[in-house]
C-alpha cells in the first residue's frame, strides 16, 4: 500500500496558509503598536502564504483519503513545517538572527514547552512578543484536536479511553465528526482564552500583557512578556490566582469542559483521572507550602518583594509552582530550585507527572500513571490466582490488555528517552543537574528546569547541537513519542 504523498503535501500547504494568516495577525499588532518591524512581519507572513499556496496548487488533484501511515506523517511533519516557517518572523526582523536559536524558540512555542533562549524579553517589539505567544496558542489548539480526534484514530497512547466519550472517530479513515469535535473544542479553548484575557485586564494587567498571558496559559506554554515571568506581578496576588485557575483548567481533559457546559456534572465528578489530578495538586501544594513555611530560606525577589513570612504567600507560590509544573505550563513566580534540596527533587519528579489526557499539557499524563499503578497492584492478585481473568478497570469499565501494554511501552520508552536525552546534554557540556533537568523538561514540555536552566535562567547556555537535541525531545514529548518514532522504523516505509 503506497503512501498518499499528494494529500500529505496538500495538507502541509494548508498548514502553511494558516501559519501565514496568523503571522498577518501578529503584523496587525505590530502596526497598532508601531514597534518598527511591521514590514518585516508582513513579508514573513507573505512568504509563508506563497509557499503554502504553491504546495496546495501543485497537489490539488490528490486522492482525498488519509489512512494511518499518512496520519503519522501529517502529524509529525505538520509540527516540523509549522516550526520551520514559524522562524520567519524572528529571522526577518533579526530579533533572533541565528537560525538554530530561532528554530529552538519556535519549536518551544508550537510544542507549548516555553523554554526560551531570549535574555531581554521586555525589549522585543510587540509584534514579536505576540507572535511568540501565538505559537503557543496555535500549538495548544492543535494538540487538543490531535489528542481527542486524531490519536484515537492512529491508536496512540491511552487516548482510546476517550474515543467513546469524545465525538471523535473510530474508523480507519478520517470521520466527518472530527470536524464537529474540533469546532466544539476550539470554541471552548477560544472562550477560555477570552475569559482569562478579560479577567487579567480587570485585575490590573495591561490588555497586551493580558492577552499574551491568556494565550500562553490555555496552551500550557509559559512564554511571558516579562523577563521575570509572572513573578513581575508578585505584588498583585489576584493576577496569579486567575492564572492558577486557568492553568488548572488547561491541564484537565477538554472533553470534561464540554460536559460541564452541557450540564453533565456527574461525568466530571465520576471521572477517575480528574479526581486524582485534583487531589494530587492539593496534596503536593500542601507539602510544598509546609516545607517553605517551616524550612525554606527564601530571599526577596529582585523584581518585587515577596512577603514569605505570611502563610497565604507561601501557599500561593506553592500552588502556582505545583500547577505550573504538573500542567507543564512553566510560568514562574519564584525559583523553586532555591527553596530546599527536597523541593528541588520534588519539583523535578513532578515534571514526569503531566496533566490530564486530552488537555494541552505535556508529560506522561495522570491517566497513564493511574493505569500503570492499577495494573501493578493487580499483579499481586494474578500471582495468587494465575487462572483468573482480572482486568484493569477505569471509570468502571474494563481496559483492554492492548491499551495497558501500550501505556507500559510508552512509559518504558519515555524513561529510556529521558536517560538518552540527559546523556546527550551531558556530552555537549552541561553539568549533571542541568542535563537531567533539561532532558526531563524538554521531553515533558515543561520549560523551566534545574541547574543552569532553572526558572530564572534561559536555555541560551546550551551549545547549538544541544538546542537541536532539546527541540527534538520537545517534538517527541508533544506528539506522544510513537507518532514520531514510528517514522524512524524501516517497516513503516515499506510498500505493502
Amino acid at each position: 500500500m503506497r503512501v498518499n504523498y499528494k494529500i500529505i503535501f496538500h495538507l502541509m500547504g494548508l498548514l502553511l496558509l494558516c501559519n501565514g494568516g496568523f503571522m498577518f495577525l501578529a503584523t496587525l499588532i505590530s502596526f497598532i503598536y508601531k514597534d518598527g518591524v511591521t514590514l518585516e512581519m508582513f513579508l514573513a507572513g507573505l512568504v509563508t502564504i506563497i509557499g503554502g499556496a504553491l504546495f496546495m496548487l501543485t497537489t490539488r488533484d490528490h486522492k482525498k483519503e488519509i489512512k494511518k501511515r499518512e496520519g503519522y506523517i501529517v502529524v509529525t511533519f505538520g509540527w516540523i513545517f509549522m516550526s520551520l516557517s514559524g522562524t520567519f518572523p524572528y529571522l526577518f526582523t533579526e530579533t533572533i538572527p541565528s537560525f538554530t536559536n530561532a528554530f529552538f524558540e519556535t519549536m518551544s512555542g508550537y510544542t507549548t514547552t516555553g523554554a526560551t533562549i531570549l535574555e531581554k524579553i521586555e525589549g522585543l517589539p510587540e509584534g514579536i512578543l505576540f507572535w511568540r505567544s501565538l505559537t503557543h496558542w496555535i500549538g495548544g489548539m492543535g494538540i487538543i484536536v490531535l489528542a481527542i480526534a486524531i490519536l484515537p484514530l492512529l491508536g496512540i497512547g491511552g487516548m482510546q479511553l476517550f474515543a467513546a466519550e469524545a465525538p471523535g472517530p473510530s474508523a480507519d479513515k478520517l470521520h466527518p465528526r472530527i470536524t464537529d469535535t474540533a469546532k466544539r473544542l476550539w470554541l471552548i479553548y477560544f472562550g477560555y482564552t477570552v475569559a482569562e484575557t478579560i479577567l487579567l485586564n480587570l485585575a490590573g494587567m495591561s490588555f497586551f500583557d493580558a492577552i499574551n498571558h491568556a494565550l500562553c496559559t490555555l496552551s500550557t506554554g509559559g512564554f511571558s512578556t516579562k523577563d521575570a515571568s509572572v513573578a513581575y506581578w508578585n505584588g498583585q496576588p489576584i493576577i496569579q490566582y486567575i492564572i492558577i485557575l486557568f492553568m488548572f483548567l488547561a491541564g484537565t481533559n477538554f472533553v470534561l469542559s464540554y460536559f460541564a457546559f452541557k450540564g453533565k456534572i456527574q461525568k466530571i465528578i465520576k471521572d477517575e483521572e480528574f479526581k486524582i489530578y485534583a487531589i494530587l495538586t492539593l496534596i503536593f501544594t500542601l507539602i510544598a507550602t509546609a516545607i517553605i513555611y517551616t524550612q525554606a530560606n527564601v530571599q526577596p525577589s529582585d523584581y518585587h518583594p515577596m512577603v514569605w513570612g505570611e502563610l497565604e504567600s507561601d501557599f500561593r507560590h506553592s500552588l502556582f509552582s505545583v500547577i505550573a509544573v504538573i500542567t507543564t505550563t512553566g510560568f514562574v513566580t519564584a525559583d523553586f530550585t532555591s527553596w530546599t534540596t527536597f523541593l528541588t527533587i520534588f519539583f523535578f519528579g513532578l515534571m514526569f507527572l503531566g496533566g490530564s489526557a486530552g488537555s494541552t499539557s505535556g508529560g506522561v499524563k495522570v491517566v497513564r500513571h493511574l493505569l500503570m499503578i492499577k495494573n501493578g497492584l493487580l499483579e499481586f492478585k494474578r500471582t495468587l490466582h494465575p487462572r483468573a481473568i482480572i482486568p484493569v478497570r477505569y471509570n468502571n469499565k474494563s481496559v483492554s490488555e492492548h491499551i495497558v501494554y501500550n501505556i507500559l511501552g510508552f512509559f518504558i520508552l519515555y524513561m529510556l528517552l529521558f536517560i538518552i536525552g540527559a546523556l546527550v546534554l551531558g556530552f555537549v557540556g552541561l553539568d549533571f543537574e542541568s542535563a537531567v533537568g533539561g532532558a526531563a523538561s524538554s521531553l515533558g514540555n515543561v520549560g523551566p528546569a534545574l541547574g543552569k536552566l532553572n526558572p530564572l535562567e534561559n536555555y541560551n547556555v546550551i551549545p547549538s547541537f544541544g538546542k537541536w537535541w532539546c527541540a527534538f525531545l520537545m517534538l517527541l514529548g508533544r506528539l506522544e513519542l510513537f507518532t514520531v518514532l514510528i517514522l524512524l522504523t524501516p517497516f513503516f516505509w515499506r510498500n505493502r
